[in-house]
């Protein structure tokens, strides 16, 4: 029902109104094909990655050259892995429908901390000021990045209509990138006003895949904000993208 609902959403909601933002493609690099992506982040030279599914969800630091996982650390069992941030010297992420969140020590992936939060949690980012946390929903929380505690909500609108499934988020240049789950559709979301500025389409690098696994779809977007690059992937893809967007 839930794969139903969402393509119902992408073939009614998603009408383009707007010229969707072009793009090419930098380069391609290795990715775990057996990674059920759900937050990806670079920092400081490397990225970092939370995977989903009950039983093999974790946090992993992972080497951009050729994929290898430098180190990670699983989730107990009875936790489906979901976005990921950080703030600080902390790795923040989040669980699917267990509420509650983990602070890790990024010298360590030690836990630290925990916290909670009403209902799903899917994606996370920060604007440098706050954390932004998706639940599937068409709206965005914001959380207090010290207390985790909500502060605000942003309903997210294209042509005046509800986006809902927004999934992985990042935030690039004043503005929120969001998956949009079970679609090749990146949605660039002004945060002052919730709208939809336009959209990204990757479904050629999903075809690249030539996977026949229906949750092997897009999702995954990290920035490298020194270096102005942009990468993105998807569950179970065994390639990650360098893209660069064309304002």
């Amino acid at each position: 029902m839930r794969v139903f609902v969402a393509l119902l959403v992408a073939l009614l909601a998603f009408a383009p109104a707007q010229a969707e933002t072009r793009w090419s493609l930098v380069r391609s690099y290795p990715h775990d094909d057996k990674a059920f992506t759900q937050g990806l982040i670079w920092l400081d030279g490397a990225l970092y990655e939370s995977t989903g599914q009950y039983g093999a969800s974790n946090l992993r630091e992972v080497r951009l050259e050729d994929g290898a996982v430098q180190r990670s650390v699983p989730l107990s069992p009875r936790y489906f892995g979901e976005g990921l941030t950080h703030w600080g010297d902390a790795l923040i992420s989040i669980t699917w429908r267990n509420g509650i969140g983990f602070r890790w020590d990024r010298a360590t992936f030690r836990e630290v901390a925990t916290f909670r939060y009403a209902g799903e949690g899917w994606g996370l980012a920060n604007d440098g000021t706050r954390l932004i946390l998706s639940d599937g929903s068409a709206e965005l929380r914001f959380l207090d990045p010290v207390t985790l505690e909500e502060t605000g909500r942003l309903p997210v609108t294209h042509n005046s209509k509800p986006v809902p499934m927004l999934n992985e988020l990042e935030y690039v240049k004043g503005e929120i990138l969001a998956n949009i789950w079970m679609t090749d559709r990146i949605a660039r979301i002004d945060p002052a006003t919730g709208q939809v500025i336009d959209w990204i389409d990757i479904s050629r690098l999903t075809r690249k895949q030539r996977l026949t696994n229906p949750d092997a779809v897009p999702n995954g977007i990290a920035y490298d904000a020194a270096n102005d690059r942009l990468f993105v992937t998807g569950k179970y893809w065994p390639k990650l993208y360098e893209i660069r967007l064309k304002r």
